[in-house]
Parts: C-alpha cells; sequence; structure tokens
C-alpha cells in the first residue's frame, strides 16, 4: 500500500514564499540525507492545460485537479510543492500557476514569467505543457515567456544544465517526428533572438538546457492510451539523475541540506529584478484581437461553399482552371482581413496576416498536392496508351523520345494552370516523380520488349538445335562431335545476326547488345549441353539398342537367321564396338576443338583387353578408367567420368550376354536339326550288316507292305504327339508328358479311322479340310487329331507324307 503524498503551497498567489511550509516539508521528505541524489521536476504552460491532472498520473501526486463540469478556471494558485511516489532517487514536484489566465487579468503577467524563471532555475527538469494546434504559432506554446525568461536567466545565473521536456498534449494525427522539428526550430530561434550579454555571446543554447519532447493523446478522448503514454514516460524519470537519464548531465548542483536556502534566494532575486516588466497594453490587445479576426476568417474561408466543391472534386480527379479560382478566394479572404484589422497595432496586424496566410495555404496545401497527384496519373496513364500506339510506328528509342517530351511538356501547362499566385509552390518534385515513372515505364516496356525478342530467337535456336544434335549424339561417330560444332556455329551466327538486327531500334548501349548477343551464344551451347546431358542419361539403352540393332540384323537391316553359318564371335565384337563408341561420344562435352583421347582410353579399357604378348595376367599396367576424370577434358565439361564408364560397361555387357547366349544356342539347335541322318559309317554298317534282311524284303514283298503300314502309322503318332518338339525341353520332361498323351492318342486315331471307314463319299475339297491335321503340343488335356490328316510334317526341313485314307 503506497504512503499519502506529501505537499505544500511554496510561493502563495501573491508571490510570498512559504519558508516554514517548506521547512516542515523538507524535514517529513527527510530530504536533507539525500545529499545529491535528488532531483526537482516543474511544470509550466497555459492554464487549465491538464497540468495538474499530468503530474498527478505521472508522479502519483495529489494536487488539485479542474472540475470540468464547473467551468474553465483556474485551478493553481502560486506554486505547489510535492514529493513523486516510488521514483528514485527523491524526486520533488512543482506545480506551477496557468499562465494566461483570465483572472490575473491583460495588465499583470509578471508573476507568470517569475514563477517561469523561478521554475528553471531551481528545477532539474521543467516540463513544459502546450496544446499539439499551437506549435507554430507566435504568441501560443509560451514563446513570449521563454524569450524573456532566456534573456534574465543568462544575466543572473550561470549555466547549470535544466532539462526542458516539451509535453505535447491532445497529440493529432501529425507524427511526432514532423512536430518535434518545428518546436525545436523555434526554440533555437527564440535563444538565438534574444540579446545577450557579452560573457553569454558565443554559449549555445545547449549550454543551459536540454531540450526533449514527448507527444501524449487526449486524456479525455483516449484515457487508456494516455495513461499507457503516462506510464512509459513514468520509467524515463526513474534514475533520472544517473548519466543518460534525464538529468543525467546537471551541473552546480545544491546540497540537499542547502535547498531550502537557495530556493529563497532565487526567488527574491527574481522578485528584485526589474526586466520582467510586461509589454505594452495595445500589442496585447491587438495580438488577441487579430488572432480572433484571423480565425474568424480561417473558418470563413474553411466553411466556403465553393472552396469546399473545390476540395472535394480534387479528391477524384483533376480540375482545370484550380489555380485562378482559388487564388481568387484567397484574395478575398485576405483583404476582409484587411479592412477589419487596419486599426490595430501595425505589427501586430502584419504578423498575424502572415499567420493567417500561413495557414490557408495549409489548408489548400493538401487540395494542391492531390490535384498535382491526379495530374501526373492523368499524363502517366495517357503517356502509356500513347507510347504503345508510337511503338507500332516508330522504332523504340525514337518513339519513347517523343512520348516523353511531348507529355512531360503537357504536365508543365497542367502544372502552370494549377499555380495559385499568392504562393509559388514548386511542382518539380511532382514533376520529377512523373518522369522517374514515366522512365521506368519505359524500362520495363524495354525490358519486356527484349525479353520477348530474345525468347523467340531462343526458341527458335532450341528448335533448330534440339532433334538434330540428338539425332548426330545417337548415330555416334567420329564425325559427331564436329558435326555439332558446325550446326551450333552456323544456327547462332543465323540466331544472333537476326537478334542484332531486331534490336538496332532500341538503340542500347554497346554493353548492353553485347550482352545480349553473348546471352543467345550462350544459349545455344546450353542447348546442345544440356540435350547431352539428357541423352548421356539414357546412354546404357541407347548402347543396348545398337548392341541388339547391330547383332540381331544383317547389312540390309534384316533380322538374322542363325543357320551355323555366322561368325557370332565376330558380330558381337563388331557390336559391343560400335555401342563402346557411342559410350565414347557420351562421355564428355565436345564444342571446343581441343583433341582427347577418350576413344582410345576406352578402347584399350574395355574392348582390345586381350594384349598381344601379355602372358601373364599379374604383370598388367594400371587401370587407365580408375580415374573420375579424364584427360585433356575440364570437370564442367565431363557428361560420363572413367569410373562410371566401367560400371556402364560392366552393366552392358551383363545384359547384352543373354542376347549373345541365344544366338549360341539358336545356331547349335539349328546344326542339331539340320543333322538328322547317321554318320556315314553307320550307314556303311547298316548296309553290310542288314544285306540279309534285305534279300528276305525282296524275295517277300508281303514284308513290304506290312513296313510300310506301320511306318505310316509310326509317322501319325509322331507328328500327333509333336515328339521333336517334346524333346527339346528335356528327356525326363518329353517322356513324362509322352507317356500321359500316348494312349489318348492311339484311340483317337483308331476312332477316326472307323469313322472314316462308315462314313460315305464326299467331294475331294470337303474331305480334305475335314482331314486337315490338329496338332496339340505341350497339353496332357488337349483333343489329338487323328492319323488320317491330309498332310503330315516331319520337321523343319523334313519331307510331307499323305495318309492312307487320303490316298
Amino acid at each position: 500500500m503506497e504512503e499519502p503524498c506529501l505537499s505544500t503551497q511554496l510561493i502563495d498567489g501573491d508571490g510570498v514564499f512559504n519558508v516554514s511550509g517548506l521547512e516542515s516539508f523538507l524535514k517529513e521528505v527527510k530530504l536533507a540525507e539525500c545529499g545529491l541524489s535528488y532531483a526537482v521536476v516543474s511544470i509550466m504552460g497555459p492554464q487549465s492545460s491538464g497540468k495538474s491532472t499530468l503530474l498527478n498520473h505521472l508522479f502519483r501526486t495529489n494536487f488539485r485537479e479542474m472540475d470540468a463540469f464547473r467551468g474553465r478556471s483556474q485551478t493553481t494558485k502560486g506554486i505547489w510543492l510535492a514529493q513523486a511516489q516510488n521514483i528514485e532517487p527523491c524526486t520533488l514536484v512543482m506545480d506551477l500557476e496557468g499562465t494566461d489566465g483570465r483572472e490575473r487579468g491583460e495588465d499583470d503577467t509578471a508573476f507568470e514569467k517569475q514563477s517561469a524563471l523561478f521554475a528553471l532555475a531551481v528545477s532539474d527538469i521543467v516540463l513544459i505543457n502546450m496544446w499539439c494546434h499551437d506549435i507554430g504559432r507566435e504568441q501560443a506554446a509560451n514563446k513570449p515567456l521563454l524569450k524573456t525568461v532566456f534573456q534574465v536567466m543568462m544575466r543572473l545565473f550561470s549555466p547549470r544544465k535544466t532539462t526542458m521536456l516539451f509535453v505535447i498534449r491532445d497529440k493529432s494525427k501529425t507524427p511526432l517526428e514532423n512536430l518535434e522539428p518545428i518546436l525545436r526550430e523555434d526554440i533555437q530561434k527564440i535563444w538565438d533572438g534574444v540579446p545577450k550579454p557579452h560573457a553569454h555571446k558565443e554559449t549555445p543554447l545547449s549550454d543551459f538546457f536540454n531540450v526533449q519532447v514527448v507527444a501524449l493523446n487526449s486524456y479525455e478522448e483516449k484515457e487508456e492510451l494516455f495513461r499507457e503514454q503516462v506510464s512509459s514516460l513514468r520509467d524515463r524519470f526513474q534514475h533520472s539523475i544517473a548519466p543518460g537519464g534525464l538529468a543525467g548531465d546537471r551541473r552546480g548542483v545544491v546540497p540537499a541540506s542547502g535547498f531550502s536556502f537557495s530556493s529563497q534566494q532565487f526567488w527574491k532575486v527574481i522578485k528584485e529584478n526589474k526586466d520582467l516588466d510586461l509589454p505594452a497594453h495595445k500589442v496585447m490587445v491587438a495580438t488577441v484581437r487579430c488572432e480572433e479576426i484571423g480565425n474568424e476568417k480561417l473558418a470563413s474561408f474553411t466553411a466556403d461553399e465553393e472552396w469546399q466543391q473545390f476540395e472535394e472534386a480534387v479528391q477524384s480527379d483533376y480540375v482545370p482552371g484550380f489555380g485562378k479560382r482559388i487564388s481568387s478566394l484567397l484574395d478575398r479572404c485576405l483583404s476582409e482581413y484587411d479592412m477589419e484589422a487596419i486599426y490595430f497595432d501595425e505589427g501586430v496586424r502584419t504578423s498575424k496576416r502572415q499567420q493567417l496566410e500561413s495557414k490557408l495555404l495549409q489548408l489548400v496545401n493538401p487540395a494542391y498536392q492531390s490535384l498535382l497527384g491526379h495530374l501526373r496519373a492523368r499524363t502517366l496513364e495517357a503517356f502509356k496508351d500513347s507510347f504503345e500506339k508510337a511503338l507500332e510506328k516508330d522504332g523504340f528509342a525514337v518513339a519513347a523520345r517523343n512520348s516523353v517530351r511531348i507529355f512531360l511538356e503537357k504536365f508543365d501547362l497542367g502544372s502552370e494552370d494549377a499555380t495559385i499566385q499568392q504562393v509559388n509552390w514548386d511542382s518539380s518534385k511532382v514533376k520529377d516523380k512523373l518522369k522517374r515513372d514515366i522512365e521506368a515505364h519505359v524500362v520495363s516496356v524495354r525490358a519486356t520488349k527484349l525479353s520477348e525478342l530474345c525468347a523467340g530467337y531462343e526458341g527458335k535456336l532450341t528448335k533448330a538445335l534440339a532433334e538434330p544434335v540428338e539425332a548426330l549424339l545417337d548415330s555416334a561417330s567420329e564425325d559427331t562431335w564436329p558435326a555439332i560444332r558446325k550446326l551450333l556455329q552456323r544456327e547462332t551466327q543465323a540466331a544472333v545476326s537476326g537478334l542484332e538486327s531486331a534490336i538496332s531500334t532500341f538503340e542500347l548501349d554497346e554493353a548492353t547488345e553485347k550482352e545480349l548477343l553473348s546471352r543467345l551464344e550462350n544459349h545455344g551451347k546450353g542447348v546442345v549441353e544440356s540435350k547431352a546431358k539428357e541423352e548421356a542419361a539414357r546412354v546404357l539403352i541407347r548402347m543396348k539398342d545398337r548392341f541388339t540393332m547391330l547383332f540381331s540384323r544383317d547389312a540390309d537391316s534384316m533380322p538374322r537367321v542363325w543357320t551355323g553359318k555366322e561368325d557370332i564371335k565376330a558380330i558381337t565384337k563388331t557390336a559391343r564396338s560400335a555401342s563402346m563408341k557411342l559410350l565414347s561420344t557420351m562421355a564428355a562435352i565436345r564444342l571446343d576443338e581441343d583433341g582427347d583421347n577418350i576413344d582410345t582410353t576406352l578402347s584399350l579399357a574395355l574392348v582390345d583387353t586381350a594384349r598381344p604378348g601379355t602372358t601373364d595376367r599379374s604383370i598388367q599396367s594400371l587401370d587407365p578408367l580408375a580415374s573420375s576424370t579424364w584427360e585433356r577434358v575440364p570437370e564442367e565439361r565431363t557428361l560420363i567420368s572413367p569410373v562410371q564408364c566401367k560400371s556402364l560397361w560392366r552393366q552392358f555387357k551383363a545384359e547384352t550376354e543373354y542376347t549373345v547366349t541365344q544366338a549360341i544356342a539358336a545356331q547349335e539347335a539349328n546344326k542339331r536339326n539340320n543333322n538328322w541322318l547317321p554318320p556315314p559309317w553307320a550307314l556303311a554298317a547298316m548296309a553290310v550288316l542288314g544285306f540279309n534282311e534285305f534279300m528276305t524284303l525282296l524275295r517277300n514283298p508281303l514284308y513290304l507292305g506290312v513296313m510300310f503300314v506301320v511306318f505310316l502309322v509310326g509317322k501319325a503318332i509322331w507328328v500327333q504327339l509333336d515328339i521333336a518338339n517334346e524333346f527339346r525341353n528335356g528327356f525326363l520332361p518329353a517322356m513324362l508328358s509322352l507317356s500321359t498323351k500316348f494312349v489318348p492318342t492311339i484311340m483317337n486315331i483308331l476312332k477316326r479311322l472307323a469313322d472314316e471307314g462308315a462314313a460315305p463319299a464326299a467331294p475331294e475339297r470337303q474331305r480334305e479340310m475335314e482331314l486337315q491335321p490338329k496338332p496339340t503340343r505341350n497339353s496332357s488335356n488337349s483333343n489329338v487329331t487323328s492319323a488320317g490328316s491330309s498332310s503330315i510334317t516331319s520337321s523343319e526341313n523334313g519331307p510331307e507324307y499323305s495318309s492312307p485314307i487320303a490316298q
């Protein structure tokens, strides 16, 4: 729970210093024990501006606040002193009577200046409470007061580095970073304008004051946000006298035990000083009345129906004749002011007229800037349309120059029409922005057009190179890469020549033109390299396809029939050499004419592995493919490294070995099928040993008939069972298959013979169709045709026999 706040009235409304009250207060807060570790904070500002409210929220004091329901009136009289709660170090807070109060009247501002000078002399930090809308006003924001205080303070006191913290109340939408420079400039002007004694002739403002600015939102309208901002500001007063704090660089600090005596002496000196007299009464009256007239004319101009129509119109589009009409309205408003303020002080009247004119121009300026913005946007859109049409007639550079010149001149005419007579506003920034936008659009269109041209020629070059390069790489001969280089050079030169002619109308600088042409040349090389990489990725498939084509087809591209006369070894070597040539071609990109030994290396390492004169396999040279790079071939040009070539060749041989094996097997099977006769010696033995049986057959012709019938039946069984084909699968599978089909086949043949004997005669053609053989192979459940088929084929090259029934 916080302790109750201690407070006292230091100086009453009549300027009497409360010595006993101060002594009692200092004893209660135990200030004497603080030594130099204390700080004094005061606040000054207009009456009813919320000074006491700010201090109560900021330091948790209990200063009396104005009751808004009872009207705006003086709340704080004189100077009050209190202790800040929960702030380190011990901080004393002074609440000053508000300036410009009606209770003291127009002729008595001496106490205001005296109290302000006292606060600046005693305090380490002075809060200057001011309204946001007072910034920029000559007679507001305590400027006259500060001017007098600066002048007297330099003469009465030595520099002690007081921090002046300007608190801007009821902050508007204008950012603080825009308000702060104006305020600092005004303070510097006040400092530079006051007469200085010889000792401080060259003394800068920073020797006396450390000026800082902070802004707060409205307490009544945005209370929560106000409290948050005040809480953040309160944190800055913690350890305020420490290095880097709000009062971290203060000088000439009075010890806490001497604070009471020092404060009394300060007030005595200030009270006895005669330089704090008031300004002339007529000047003050003129100031107030001229400001009222100016405010009335400003309000009248703001409410003018014609101005409101112009203000609304320029929000949506450009308004012709804006400058003349607004100049007329401003002249009328200023003339009315001159008529009403003619009898007041000339200096004040002129100053307030300048302020009114400045406010009017500030009011008009957003509309003027909006008008220029619409003019710039309209000019830019018209330029884009005109420029697009001009490109259809003229070259790019000519169209751009003419269009830019024409539309910048149109903008100048429009900005002249919008010029206001009372002020010489510069439209060059808007024109520069328009020029930048136009140049950016020209650059964008140029980039788009150039991109389209380059893309078109790159597409043509890609089309001209991709398929021919693929075909050349597929052929894979010694002339492949020379042919690719020749093709690349021819097509690239044609494309570069076309692009160079097309971009001549752009009038590009030499470096840009060279870059575009070089990019097109590099694109052609990139197409070749990309296609080479694609083909290199499929090299194994290509090698197998080439091997299959050369191995399985003859010179006339006809399928080979392995009859037994072909040299499979030579054919295999030729096909593998061709595949190796393809691998050699795809191993690297050879767009340069520098020679390499890839082909020789692969031939020696992969094809010519058996070297003549080498008898001991242990005496071998190092493997030439045991490397990741090729000799005389850069790494970026390598598509397939030597190690990868070796791996691919091993995989290629493994996958093509089956084809070679099948060819050898087919050749041997063909040889076996063609050699169906027994050897000559067996024929001679059969002739000698079977002479007696032959003579027996000659003497008994009936044996010949029986043997002939047996032969026909056996031949029919042979064909129906397809014995030759069964035995190709092996002896044991053939015997198992024949054992299951033998009895059904015999029964089928006998049944067919019986059906033929009982059937009536039929036309010859019908009988031939019915007696066509229907052999079934490798199935125990298939239907077996009869032995009386019209024709029987013994083998692929064997003779055909007719059935005895058909005969």
